[in-house]
């Protein structure tokens, strides 16, 4: 009785915390939107994590034979998507997933060793669902208004890509190096905010990621 009883709190504070979260909404709002690709047949790839994959809106049309579903979610951290894997991951059994988080993490502050501990809750229920899907995992981009920030980012994107080695169904792709002019972040891939993508930046983006996309 009383182990039925924590399950069923846990249970309600989990509902709670999700229905009282700052993304719940626009999580509802993704929901909507790919309604129908729920539990399609259709193998799909998704595209989740932060401002960065939510703003690529030529998504589709850059991978026109895929069949893309992007869940991504402006401002988001890894705990964010940790909290809301199963709407925006698992609910399309997707064939493959492409994971852009650590952004905001590092800038809010956030230590390496916690968002590598919820990035690896994230893969393994990801495992748990389906053995066979293939996870990538997007390097941390430069830009100019988080520069100052660069060695962190750098190191936490090694981090990611020993992720990757351990596992044969986890990949790494690294954009930082392309968005680079030498030592600098090319200045002409962002727009006015100076953190945020133009067409430029994403046709790097779309350069690298098609030799990862199945």
């Amino acid at each position: 009785m009383r182990i039925l009883l924590s399950l069923f709190l846990l249970t309600s504070i989990f509902g709670f915390s999700q229905t009282t979260h700052r993304f719940y909404n626009e999580v509802q709002m993704l929901q909507k939107k790919y309604n129908n690709k729920r539990n399609s047949k259709q193998p799909s790839i998704v595209f989740t994590g932060s401002s960065s994959i939510k703003y690529w809106k030529t998504i589709q049309e850059d991978f026109p034979d895929k069949n893309i579903i992007n869940t991504g979610f402006g401002g988001s951290t890894t705990e964010d998507l940790l909290l809301f894997t199963d709407d925006l991951i698992l609910a399309y059994n997707p064939k493959q997933v492409f994971i852009y988080e650590g952004d905001n993490d590092i800038a809010g502050n956030r230590k390496c060793g916690l968002i590598l501990s919820q990035l690896t809750q994230i893969i393994n229920k990801i495992k748990s669902a389906n053995t066979t899907t293939q996870i990538v995992l997007i390097s941390v981009k430069p830009s100019i208004a988080r520069w100052h920030l660069k060695r962190n980012y750098k190191k936490l994107n090694r981090k990611y890509k020993r992720i990757a080695k351990k596992d044969p169904n986890i990949s790494y792709v690294d954009i930082w190096k392309p968005m680079l002019n030498g030592n600098k972040v090319k200045a002409d891939i962002f727009t006015a905010d100076n953190l945020h993508m133009n067409a430029k930046g994403y046709q790097i983006w779309q350069n690298v990621i098609t030799n990862y996309i199945n």
